[in-house]
C-alpha cells in the first residue's frame, strides 16, 4: 500500500485507493487494515477525510495529524475541495459538455437491496460533465460533482442514458470492474495541493481505444485592411 502513495507530507497523505477495497466495512479486508502500514513514523494512525465507493479507484486523502484531519473534514463539508473523476460509459451523452441537476433519494427492497434513484423529493445533486473521448459504443467522460451524494456520479450517468461501464447496479453491465476513477483532488491549502491518480489497469484498455473529440477548425485569418 505504501507504493500507492501519491503524495506524502508531514500532515497528510494522498493514496491511490485500489478498486474493490472498501474504506471501511464490518468484515473482510478494508483500507483500515492497512492504516498501520501508512503510519510512517507518526504516533497516530492516518485517517481518511472522505470516502470513495468500494469499486471506485483513485485519490483518497488521509489526515496524519488531528488538526489537519479536522481541517480536511471542514474543507470537504464546505465543498471547497476540487474533485474530478474519469469514467468510461456505455453509449454517450448528446453534446460535449453539460450539467446534470437531478435530486437523489435512497430506496430499498427485499429483492434488490438498497440503491439510489433520481427523485424530485430527494437531496439536491449536481454533476458537471464533459467528453474527453468517444469510440465504438463507449464514451470517456470527465465528471465534476458539485455535491457529494452517495453513488451520485453513477446515478447521474445512468440518468443521462449512459451508465458507467461495469456498473451492474445502474445498468452498466459486468465489464470487469467499475470504470470510475477519482482522477484528481485539489486542496485549497497553503500552498494549494493538486494530486492526480493513474488510470487503473481495468480502465486502461477502454480509455486507450477512445479518441478525443475533433478540435474545431481555427478561424479564418482576418483580411488585411485595404491601403
Amino acid at each position: 500500500m505504501q507504493a500507492r502513495i501519491l503524495h506524502l507530507g508531514p500532515e497528510l497523505l494522498v493514496l491511490d485507493k485500489p478498486a474493490g477495497m472498501p474504506v471501511s466495512a464490518r468484515q473482510g479486508e478494508t483500507l483500515e487494515n492497512w492504516l498501520p502500514a501508512l503510519r510512517l513514523g507518526k504516533k497516530r494512525l492516518p485517517q481518511p477525510a472522505h470516502r470513495l465507493d468500494t469499486d471506485t479507484a483513485g485519490c483518497l486523502v488521509l489526515g496524519r495529524t488531528a488538526p489537519m484531519l479536522a481541517r480536511l473534514n471542514a474543507l470537504f463539508a464546505a465543498r471547497q475541495v476540487g474533485k474530478a473523476y474519469w469514467a468510461v460509459v456505455r453509449g454517450g451523452p448528446a453534446g460535449e459538455s453539460g450539467m446534470v441537476e437531478a435530486p437523489l433519494a435512497k430506496i430499498s427492497s427485499a429483492a434488490r437491496g438498497w440503491r439510489m434513484q433520481v427523485d424530485a423529493k430527494g437531496d439536491p445533486a449536481r454533476s458537471a460533465w464533459r467528453v474527453l473521448g468517444r469510440g465504438a459504443g463507449l464514451t470517456w467522460l470527465e465528471l465534476v460533482p458539485e455535491t457529494g451524494r452517495t453513488h451520485q456520479l453513477r446515478v447521474h450517468c445512468a440518468h443521462l442514458g449512459c451508465p458507467i461501464l461495469g456498473d451492474a447496479m445502474y445498468g452498466g453491465g459486468d465489464a470487469g470492474g467499475l470504470h470510475l476513477l477519482a482522477r484528481s483532488l485539489t486542496l485549497p491549502l497553503d500552498p494549494a495541493l493538486h494530486v492526480e491518480a493513474p488510470v487503473p489497469d481495468h480502465m486502461r484498455a477502454a480509455i486507450a481505444g477512445l479518441s478525443a473529440p475533433a478540435a474545431p477548425p481555427p478561424p479564418p485569418p482576418h483580411p488585411h485592411p485595404a491601403r
